[in-house]
């Protein structure tokens, strides 16, 4: 973490430095994934069509902690977050299975410590998902988080860089779940796990639970049959000065409130990652369709 942030340092401080002169506009950033670059275009789009405001676009910017760090400097006025994420990762709270109290408790504290809001959710959970492929969950029997540990010790395991760090993590998951590989797990970025499991690089991976590729990849999602994972419901997070200099922002993304489902995200990532579609038109097409 600490790494990351050294390196996007200068340019979030040149940023935020620019943000005193630049013209009346809101600023939307994402994570570095699909998922997030689409929902910040989402979002992007609605505030431009409700509302006129010129919106400028800062996608891909980084894990977790950089967009945090980002947002609380002014260098975006906005990103899209999740719960879990948030309640774990950045508030360091131990994991809690309640949806409701997660979002209660990560927009108070927010708004106490960050002057950040939290807005509704959009409606889908995005959870952590252990997966394998599907010809070794058939093979070895291989259908709760619970049956991996019997296979474990012979596996190669490769994990993205911040669920190695995370406090619902690695360490918690091993510890949980009696986890123990035949080596380390390999660190890398989230973007590249799934393809290294289908690819027969690792054997395991943690992935994302609404990712496009599993069913493209024939994939298996193991289930959490011990409840570790806390929720991850995704929502807009943004800056409270925003929502004063910009009265009409919270009507306009109030809007998307509960409208993606879990399938329904699944296909919008599959249309991005599989078939290679454009993220704005994605957008703009859901939005025609979903929000008209």
């Amino acid at each position: 973490m600490a790494a990351a942030l050294k390196r996007v340092l200068p340019l979030l401080l040149a940023a935020w430095a620019l943000t005193c002169s630049r013209p009346q506009r809101i600023v939307v950033g994402s994570k570095n994934f699909t998922e997030s670059d689409l929902l910040a275009e989402i979002a992007a789009q609605q505030i431009e069509r409700r509302t006129g405001i010129p919106v400028e676009r800062r996608l891909h910017l980084g894990g977790t902690f950089v967009c945090h760090e980002a947002i609380k400097t002014g260098a975006i006025d906005l990103y899209v977050e999740y719960t879990g994420t948030a309640f774990t990762a950045i508030l360091k709270q131990p994991p809690l299975a309640s949806a409701d109290s997660v979002w209660r408790f990560v927009s108070a504290e927010y708004a106490r410590r960050f002057g950040l809001e939290w807005l509704r959710p959009f409606g889908f959970n995005n959870t952590f998902a252990i997966l394998v492929r599907h010809a070794d969950a058939t093979r070895f029997g291989l259908k709760t988080i619970s049956d991996l540990a019997r296979v474990a010790p012979r596996w190669k395991a490769g994990f993205g860089y911040e669920f190695l760090e995370r406090a619902d993590g690695f360490a918690g998951l091993a510890a949980r779940y009696g986890l123990h590989f035949s080596q380390a797990p390999t660190a890398m970025d989230l973007g590249l796990t799934s393809r290294a499991l289908a690819d027969g690089k690792v054997d395991v991976i943690a992935g994302n639970s609404t990712d496009g590729q599993i069913a493209a990849l024939d994939l298996v999602q193991l289930a959490d049959d011990r409840g570790y994972f806390p929720p991850y419901q995704a929502a807009v997070v943004v800056r409270n000065d925003a929502l004063v200099k910009f009265p009409a922002l919270s009507r306009a993304l109030d809007e998307l409130t509960g409208a993606i489902s879990d399938d329904e995200m699944r296909r919008l990532n599959t249309l991005a990652d599989v078939e290679h579609r454009d993220i704005a038109d994605i957008a703009r097409e859901w939005l025609a369709k979903r929000v008209p």
